[in-house]
């Protein structure tokens, strides 16, 4: 169990710290620093190296969770409410990342590849904001999950 869990709260720092480091470090410095070129093709190449780990975060995530979830608990109907809860915002976080690699991240490779500078941009400010939504879900996730049991 205790492997479970550990794996499970190490895919989740990794998934949200890397979202917080993208939005809140990387991301000002970039629009500040860098022409919309070099700025889409760093962003190119930044989710082509985050994305990847985030797959296998969220493997892991859900692996360990549902792991802990049957064998701790017994199934879900034993679960307490923060548990549900944590459960349904994950789920909510996967299908955003989802999203994001399907669709804007597809948009922004094929405009960096054709140097098709503002529909890049405009992938890059889809990907920007559905990242913040994400962000603070995964935050309002870890308080959840951390104090969930006081809480609710």
């Amino acid at each position: 169990m205790s492997v479970a869990i550990a794996l499970h709260v190490i895919a989740v720092v990794i998934w949200v710290g890397g979202m917080f480091f993208a939005y809140m470090c990387l991301r000002p410095v970039a629009a500040a620093r860098l022409e919309p070129p070099q700025r889409l093709t760093l962003w190119q190449g930044v989710f082509a190296h985050f994305f990847p780990w985030v797959w296998a975060c969220v493997a892991l995530i859900l692996g360990s969770g549902y792991w802990v979830i049957f064998m701790q608990y017994g199934g879900m109907a034993g679960t307490p409410l923060f548990i549900h809860v944590m459960q349904g915002l994950g789920l909510v976080m996967m299908a955003v990342f989802a999203h994001v690699f399907f669709a804007p991240y597809r948009r922004l490779r094929q405009a960096v590849a054709g140097q098709r500078w503002p529909d890049g941009g405009k992938a890059l400010n889809q990907i920007r904001l559905l990242v913040g939504i994400n962000l603070v879900l995964g935050l309002i996730t870890v308080t959840v999950a951390t104090a969930g049991r006081y809480l609710l």
